[in-house]
Order: C-alpha cells, then sequence, then structure tokens
C-alpha cells in the first residue's frame, strides 16, 4: 500500500470508524475488533499519510493535509475529516495513553510549505468558520457516547453468538443422546422380553418322542428305553442262534421279523434321541445368546445415562454461566 519512499514511523492499535456517509450522524465500524493504524513520511515530497488495512483492504488512506484537524472527542477518541475521500475517519483506543500518541511526536513538520503542524489540535489551532460548521454538520455530540456504545454492543453481540452456537450444539447433541437412549431402552426391553420367552418354552416344551412313548418321556427315559430295547434285542438274537438243533422255522422266521422291528424301533428312538437333545442344546445356546444381549444391552444403557447425566450436568452449568 505504500510506496518505497515512504517510510513507516508510528504504528498503533485502535478501533476504526467511518462516519455513516447517508445519515452524517452515526459512526460505521470497520471491523468487530481493533486494527493497526500506521504513519508513513514521505521525505521527497514532504507527505505524511495514515493507513490501515482490513486483510487486503485498505480501511484508511489518508494523506495529511495542512488544514487538516484531528479533534479529541472523548478520552479515548479521536477524529478528523478527510475532504479528499469526503469522509470522516475515527479511531477508538484502548486508553487515553495510546490516543495522546496521535499523532506521534516526531510528526511536528508540514506537509507542505510553512510551519503547520501534521494535525493541529483543536485546543491550540481551532479551525476556521467554515471549517468548524463543516465538522458540526457531519459530527453529533453523542458520536462518542454512540462509539462506545458500539464497541461495547460488538463484544456482547460476539460473545452472545458464541454463547447461543455452544446452546445449539448442546441441545442437538442432548436430543441425538435422547433419541439413541429410547432406542436402546426399547431394544433392552425387547431382549428382556425375548429372554422371559425362552426360560419359559425351556420349562414348558416337552422333548419331542415317538408317539408309543407319549409326550411326557423325558430325555433320561428315552436313553433307558433304548438301554432295554437292546437287551431285547440280544436276547433275541440269542434265542435265534440257541442250542435247539431243530427249531421250527416258522417261528424263527417270526423271531427274526421282531428282531428287525426292534432293531427298526430302536434305530428311530436313536434318531429321536440325537434330535432331541440337538434342540435341547439349541435352545440353552439361544437363551445363553440372549442374555449375553440383554447384559451387553444393560452395560450400554448404563453407559448412556452416565453420559447424559454429565451432559445434563453440562448443560446446566452453561446455563448459569450464560450472562
Amino acid at each position: 500500500m505504500s510506496t518505497a519512499r515512504e517510510q513507516p514511523i508510528f504504528s498503533t492499535r485502535a478501533h476504526v470508524f467511518q462516519i455513516d456517509p447517508a445519515t452524517k450522524r452515526n459512526w460505521i465500524p470497520a471491523g468487530k475488533h481493533a486494527l493497526t493504524v500506521s504513519y508513513f513520511y514521505d521525505a521527497t515530497r514532504n507527505v505524511y499519510r495514515i493507513i490501515s488495512l482490513g486483510g487486503a483492504k485498505a480501511i484508511i488512506n489518508s494523506t495529511v493535509t495542512p488544514n487538516m484537524t484531528f479533534t479529541k472527542t472523548s478520552q479515548k477518541f479521536g477524529q478528523w475529516a478527510d475532504s479528499r475521500a469526503n469522509t470522516v475517519y475515527g479511531l477508538g483506543f484502548a486508553s487515553e495513553q495510546h490516543l495522546t500518541q496521535v499523532p506521534p511526536s516526531p510528526l511536528v513538520s508540514a506537509n507542505g510549505p510553512g510551519d503547520e503542524k501534521l494535525f493541529r489540535s483543536q485546543s491550540a489551532d481551532a479551525p476556521g468558520p467554515t471549517e468548524r460548521e463543516r465538522l458540526k454538520k457531519m459530527l453529533s455530540e453523542g458520536s462518542v457516547g454512540e462509539v462506545q456504545w458500539e464497541a461495547e454492543f460488538f463484544a456482547l453481540q460476539d460473545s452472545n453468538n458464541k454463547l447461543a452456537g455452544a446452546l445449539r450444539e448442546a441441545n442437538a447433541a442432548a436430543a441425538q443422546w435422547r433419541q439413541q437412549l429410547e432406542a436402546q431402552r426399547a431394544e433392552a426391553e425387547r431382549l428382556r422380553q425375548r429372554v422371559a420367552e425362552l426360560e419359559a418354552q425351556a420349562a414348558t416344551e416337552p422333548p419331542v418322542v415317538g408317539e408309543k412313548e407319549g409326550p411326557g418321556q423325558s430325555l433320561e427315559q428315552l436313553e433307558a428305553l433304548v438301554q432295554s430295547k437292546d437287551q431285547e434285542i440280544q436276547t433275541l438274537k440269542s434265542q435265534t442262534g440257541g442250542t435247539r438243533e431243530a427249531p421250527d422255522t416258522t417261528e424263527r422266521e417270526e423271531t427274526q421279523q421282531k428282531v428287525q422291528d426292534l432293531e427298526t424301533r430302536n434305530a428311530e428312538l436313536e434318531h429321536q434321541l440325537r434330535a432331541t437333545e440337538r434342540s435341547l442344546e439349541e435352545a440353552r445356546a439361544e437363551r445363553e445368546r440372549a442374555r449375553a444381549e440383554v447384559g451387553r444391552a444393560a452395560q450400554l444403557l448404563d453407559v448412556r445415562l452416565f453420559e447424559l447425566s454429565e451432559l445434563r450436568e453440562g448443560l446446566a452449568r452453561l446455563a448459569e454461566g450464560t450472562p
């Protein structure tokens, strides 16, 4: 922004304002935060210039002329009119000490011929009637108060926006946790019902057996029946291969047929026994899986409840800290 001939001689930080061109009464802040204001001197042309940048944009680019007047309107605020830019600039400082350095002590020579100062003090070198009247039209007596209130307003607005954003995020997180909590509660209830159904089914449902043995026989009774049939088969086999030298052919055939029937029946009983054992094992495994799922769901539910409690405490602390 400055040329190679210009040399920086002083820099400070201040809140930069410009007069509202529409009303000529209100101040328009250049930003929410203080900006760097720099003073440059061109020895070749004997010209001073005031520059303040907001990012890549020049907020102030004011060449100081002999007829400019820096007016101190309060302990921390000063202003001047730039006829070339057709505006009035205002600077708000953090303390009165910062304001007394503007313009700095090296800036005592004039831009142009003569012995004029860089800025004429309002108390020492009062502006002419024309300048005074022009300033009265452009500035109101309440400008200083407006600047102070606007600066405080921007600070409070920024803080309020941050708190509002934090509250929105917290409310969104709380709503999400509530949905997850309800889903976990529903899943836990479903698993509890499933476990209860499996336990009731295991307690009341008899094992699957043949029609002759009846529906009330247990697994131990089936095993005993299989052993009994095995013994009966062995007895019949021994009878068919006994010591009688000339058994009747018809009796032998009947005995063999009975043995075959017993063997078939025994195979059916063994098949039913294995099917019953598999059914019981599957029921036990399903019940164990359901219990494990219920346990995991209960643990997850406890974690969600703890996280929700912490979230509520955080929201309460955040609400207490909100102005």
